[in-house]
């Protein structure tokens, strides 16, 4: 009875993944569509929780839902737009990219289908964060910082060109 309430949940994790995926690229509004991205990202950590993976889930959260799509929405809101609400304008590219992935996903879920799934039985390990922490802080804790200083950087720097532009005038 549990592996039923698992699939319901897979399946409806899955629904909200791919209508909010879908909602995400589709939606004029560049607000909006930021704000279906952290749906997205939310159900894909609901995904790593049924996996039993909570810190993959939780960094999910914390790094995609939150940090990334906040830099996104600060990203939309410094530009500066004359109308918000047709910022995501569709072109002659969806006609050309919808059939085409219309055919990826039929030929994927086709082998998906035929394929010879096997399992290792070995499940996920029960101290990720305990294994992660040593790595992180340890071996790799001058790329880790290395990496928050130049995304910080990166972020003074936009911050900057978004304020030179505004002060000259420019609306592009």
């Amino acid at each position: 009875m549990e592996n039923i309430y698992s699939l319901i949940a897979f399946v409806l994790l899955s629904g909200v993944i791919l209508g909010s995926a879908l909602l995400v690229v589709t939606l004029k509004n560049l607000v909006h569509s930021v704000l279906w991205l952290i749906v997205t990202f939310i159900g894909t950590a609901g995904v790593f929780l049924m996996l039993e993976a909570d810190f993959v889930a939780a960094v999910q959260v914390l790094v995609y839902a939150g940090a990334v799509c906040i830099m996104v929405v600060f990203g939309v809101m410094l530009v500066q737009r004359n109308e918000m609400g047709n910022s995501n304008p569709f072109n002659y590219r969806f006609r050309i990219a919808a059939p085409v992935v219309g055919v990826l996903f039929i030929i994927i879920g086709l082998l998906t289908a035929k394929a010879q799934w096997v399992t290792s039985g070995a499940g996920v390990p029960k101290k990720t964060v305990q294994a992660l922490a040593p790595i992180l802080l340890g071996d790799f804790m001058i790329p880790f910082e290395v990496a928050a200083i130049l995304l910080t950087v990166a972020l003074t720097g936009a911050l900057v060109l978004v304020k030179e532009v505004r002060a000259h005038g420019d609306r592009s």
